[in-house]
């Protein structure tokens, strides 16, 4: 029986196994074995190397559905993608194949209907197998070059939210057929209920990795990517102040009165006015600019047009 309350980091490990047996195969994919007496959940984790709040992150999540966004930052990247590739492994390694070895020793292979659900099954697997490995050979990678600031092109992580949505539907229309249509007789009944649970309990494991991936690691994974913006900006901005140029090609006076005008929150078509240029010549100045500079946010030109004293800090609204 689960019992659905808030687990810290001072609380037993073995009353939160007791209490969510369901949280076993978490300890798997975590690296953390048996055995641990009567150690708390902090002192089990630091033997272990494993990042106390992202294990306890993903625990609450399972357990109660929760948690909170405003603590992304406290989470510890690494060991969260080492425990989604460790279940990512145990799912394909091991459950796959011991479910489907346990379908079909329950049914009857010499019917059509059983070699159908056998089709269906095999179906299922390599889609799942293909979801599991496309986001360890694209996401994964992605998301370690962010920790180590590596500059990718950002990709889109909604596509693997639909998918996982697709795998539940495959496995419901599997359940659907068993449950409705596989006539047995007693002792093949009893073997084919075993597995009915096995893949009831499948289908909760499922969705609650996937709830892991959406809301845990996807919403940490855009503040990455803000962070890694927002230093690959000030980086550039940096390396010019110490070089004390403007970048690879220095600003000509009229796309610094551009960058001006830019910073004061002036429209094209008002900047062109104040230089009496046309508004077609402003965009062509502005892609110059952020050519010459690689900035292209008006905070980042905010900083450069202060710091290269085009501008004084006083005058801009923060």
């Amino acid at each position: 029986m689960k019992n659905f309350k808030m687990y810290e980091a001072d609380d037993k490990m073995v009353s939160l196994i007791s209490d969510n047996y369901t949280v076993l195969q978490s300890l798997s994919a975590f690296g953390i074995h048996l055995g641990f007496g009567d150690k708390t959940v902090r002192e089990v984790c630091e033997e272990e190397h494993v990042d106390t709040f992202t294990f306890l992150s993903v625990v609450n999540l399972t357990i109660n559905d929760y948690f909170s966004r405003n603590e992304l930052d406290r989470l510890d990247m690494t060991t969260l993608l080492k425990y989604l590739k460790a279940s990512h492994a145990y799912y394909i390694d091991f459950q796959l194949p011991f479910l489907r070895e346990e379908l079909r020793n329950a049914l009857d292979e010499s019917s059509n209907l059983g070699r159908l659900i056998m089709r269906l099954f095999d179906e299922y697997a390599r889609f799942i197998k293909h979801h599991m490995k496309l986001e360890e050979q694209t996401l994964f990678p992605y998301v370690e070059g962010l920790l180590i600031g590596e500059n990718h092109k950002e990709i889109d992580i909604e596509p693997f939210s639909k998918h996982h949505g697709q795998t539940g539907d495959k496995l419901k229309e599997l359940k659907s057929i068993i449950i409705k249509y596989l006539p047995s007789d007693r002792h093949r009944n009893n073997m084919l209920t075993a597995t009915l649970y096995d893949i009831f309990s499948l289908e909760e494991w499922l969705r609650l990795h996937a709830n892991v991936e959406e809301q845990i690691l996807q919403p940490a994974v855009r503040l990455l990517e803000k962070r890694t913006s927002s230093d690959d900006v000030s980086a550039k901005i940096l390396g010019q102040i110490s070089s004390g140029t403007d970048g690879g090609e220095q600003l000509s006076d009229r796309e610094k009165d551009v960058v001006i005008g830019v910073v004061q929150g002036l429209t094209n078509k008002e900047i062109a006015e104040k230089l009496f240029i046309a508004p077609n010549t402003v965009i062509t100045h502005r892609r110059n600019i952020a050519r010459k500079l690689q900035i292209r946010s008006t905070a980042g030109l905010t900083i450069y047009a202060i710091v290269n004293k085009l501008i004084d800090i006083s005058a801009v609204e923060l």
